[in-house]
């Protein structure tokens, strides 16, 4: 059987992207990358910026990169099956470090989120655009459990869903993006588990949020269009532009008015009265940039077919999910969409395995050998 052991002690991320694999059929020591596209990633400057390798133990990092680029290979399910095919370590483990190890999320939680502010205020800073703070809720469905189940997957209940037009089994989670100029990223995946409502779940967000540089706009649907949490973002520097239902009672002037009377009365010639044109989809598009990003968790993050079951492990694997998208976007320094930075990193990824492939194939001296050290 191969091991791994671990080379260049004196460099951390050297020590974390390369190891040295020992074959005893082949008595060859050949040196393996498992991703060298991640390995420029983490010399990048806004990677570097994030300081990880001071803030967390090299265990610790070299499971984060298990699963990192677990996400990047073909037939990825988000299962801890799928994290232990690339590490040294079996699944347990890498179950066992997502749902209870002892390592504080919160403070990569936190560097992740001031990395993201820093990036997209920059951004507003240098261009003079807004910022737009974008807020929705998605849906990931789960089985239903057996009544007989021992263990089942917590935090889960029966939510409606629009897609379904059904009662679905499922987490329910809300989404914080941020944007600014053609730049997306994530800033909170939170799971909605009842012990607090989703309106002072965005509420408290917004809090934490530091004021933009220019004036922004904070997007949202109906459910969130609310006294509260208008009033939170106004004092953040954020105007609301949201959906309303047409019988919700607004006070003009002071004057109770429905909001479809009130539609009805103004006029864009109307002194102080600045319109919104929805059809030059200017704001409908950064709107949408979060359906988008719900849809790209799904299809390429296993949003839908994660199996990890306790509370603390799921937010964890959402944490890494965001951490997969930010390195997407900011890939090698060039931000670009996450679909672009996704495939340009599978693709690396491809080639470097076909590279040491070929080179394993050049050192053994049979097939059978070949076999089992690719293997």
């Amino acid at each position: 059987m191969s091991k791994f052991v671990i080379l260049h002690k004196k460099d951390t991320l050297n020590r974390l992207c390369c190891t040295m694999k020992v074959n005893k059929h082949c008595n060859i020591y050949e040196r393996r990358c498992p991703s060298q596209i991640l390995y420029v990633i983490l010399h990048s400057h806004q990677f570097k910026k994030l300081n990880l390798c001071r803030s967390f133990l090299n265990r610790v990092i070299g499971h984060l990169m298990s699963i990192l680029i677990s996400i990047f290979i073909s037939g990825y399910h988000g299962k801890t099956t799928d994290f232990s095919q690339n590490s040294s370590c079996p699944r347990t483990t890498i179950a066992h470090f997502l749902n209870s190890g002892k390592w504080d999320d919160t403070l990569l939680e936190n560097t992740l989120k001031s990395s993201v502010v820093e990036i997209i205020y920059s951004e507003a800073q240098r261009t003079g655009k807004p910022v737009f703070c974008i807020v929705d809720d998605t849906i990931a469905s789960k089985t239903k459990p057996s009544s007989q189940a021992m263990h089942p997957i917590e935090d889960a209940y029966f939510h409606q869903s629009h897609l379904k037009r059904k009662q679905d089994y499922d987490h329910q989670a809300v989404a914080v993006m941020l944007s600014c100029n053609g730049i997306v990223l994530n800033y909170a995946f939170v799971l909605y588990n009842k012990s607090i409502s989703k309106i002072d779940i965005v509420q408290n967000i917004a809090k934490e949020l530091p004021e933009p540089p220019v004036m922004s706009y904070f997007l949202c649907d109906c459910w969130y269009v609310s006294e509260k949490i208008i009033n939170t973002f106004v004092q953040k520097g954020f105007h609301t532009i949201g959906a309303l239902k047409t019988n919700r009672l607004l006070y003009p002037s002071g004057m109770k008015k429905k909001l479809s009377e009130l539609a009805a009365e103004l006029s864009v010639t109307e002194k102080g009265f600045d319109p919104v044109t929805v059809k030059n989809r200017k704001y409908y598009v950064c709107r949408w940039t979060i359906g988008v990003f719900f849809r790209q968790c799904k299809t390429r993050l296993a949003l839908d077919t994660y199996q990890i079951r306790s509370s603390k492990g799921i937010q964890r694997y959402w944490l890494l999910m965001s951490m997969a998208h930010y390195i997407c976007v900011i890939s090698t320094g060039q931000y670009q969409s996450f679909q672009e930075g996704y495939q340009l990193i599978r693709s690396t990824i491809q080639q470097e395995k076909y590279q040491y492939l070929f080179q394993c194939a050049k050192s053994c001296v049979d097939f059978e050998a070949f076999m089992k050290l690719a293997g």
